[in-house]
């Protein structure tokens, strides 16, 4: 009957290298978690506050709506910012929803 089952196994032993695989499995994904996941969103994030922390009156924006516009007011506690989409357009939005800067004569051009 050894021939179907080894003895090893049918006397109750743990297999040959029982935890030490399992250990270097979970290192091994919890390194491609961090380095395909957790990094590059933390610094897509930092990326973003950078922008924001940068926008000053007269930058021409696109927001996450699709709206361009420029910075006409930054509002005091600096979580709003006044858009103006057009010459008698303006929206108050906030400062969240920028997703990018554009370069200056953008809104010209268009």
């Amino acid at each position: 009957m050894s021939f179907f089952i080894t003895p090893a196994y049918a006397a109750g032993g743990q297999p040959a290298g029982g935890g030490f695989e399992l250990i270097i499995m979970m290192v091994v994904f919890a390194a491609i978690f961090y380095f395909m996941i957790f990094r590059p969103q933390s610094k897509r994030a930092k990326e973003q506050r950078n922008l924001l922390k940068s926008l000053s009156k007269g930058d021409e924006v696109l927001t996450s709506g699709g709206l361009i516009g420029r910075i006409t007011k930054i509002s005091d506690d600096n979580e709003y910012i006044q858009l103006s989409l057009s010459e008698d357009t303006t929206i108050v939005i906030k400062k969240d929803f920028i997703s990018a800067v554009l370069p200056k004569g953008t809104l010209k051009s268009i």
